[in-house]
C-alpha cells in the first residue's frame, strides 16, 4: 500500500462506519486505532508504534476545540 492508497483506505472505513449505528462509531474507530497499533508494533517494533500513537495524540490536542 502506497499514499496513493489512503483514500481506498478511508473509504473503506467510512463504509465500516455507516455500517454501523451512530452509538457503536466510537467503539469502533477507538478498536480500529488500537488494532492498527498492535499491527505496526508487529511489523514496524513498538517505538514506531508508540510514535505513531503519540503523533495521533497530539493531533488530537492540537485541534481547535478539541
Amino acid at each position: 500500500m502506497s499514499e496513493d492508497d489512503a483514500p481506498a483506505a478511508a473509504k473503506l472505513i467510512v463504509e465500516a462506519l455507516k455500517a454501523r449505528p451512530p452509538e457503536d462509531r466510537g467503539l469502533f474507530l477507538r478498536q480500529l486505532i488500537a488494532h492498527a497499533a498492535a499491527g505496526l508494533s508487529l511489523l514496524e517494533g513498538a517505538r514506531a508504534a508508540s510514535e505513531a500513537v503519540y503523533r495521533l495524540g497530539d493531533a488530537v490536542v492540537a485541534r481547535p476545540g478539541a
